[in-house]
C-alpha cells in the first residue's frame, strides 16, 4: 500500500493529483485517460471525475496498487 499526505494547509487533494503524487501515472493528462476509462476507485467505487475531491482517509485503488491518503 501507497501512503500520501495532504499538506497541512489542504482539506483535500484532488484525484488526477493525488495518482501524480504516488506515482501511479506520470502526468494529468495520463490520470485524466485512466479515470475517465473507469480505471480508478475511490473507497470501492469507480471515479470518473479527475477533479474529485480526495480527503483524509480515502482509499484508492488503480491497476493493482493502493493509495492510502492522510494529513
Amino acid at each position: 500500500m501507497i501512503e500520501i499526505q495532504i499538506r497541512e494547509s489542504d482539506e483535500f487533494i484532488k484525484l488526477g493529483q493525488a495518482l501524480k503524487k504516488a506515482g501511479l501515472v506520470e502526468s494529468g493528462v495520463d490520470a485524466k485517460f485512466v479515470i475517465q476509462d473507469g480505471l480508478v476507485k475511490v473507497n470501492g467505487e469507480t471515479e470518473y471525475q479527475r477533479g474529485k475531491k480526495i480527503h483524509n482517509g480515502d482509499v484508492i485503488s488503480y491497476n493493482g496498487e493502493t493509495v492510502k491518503v492522510s494529513k
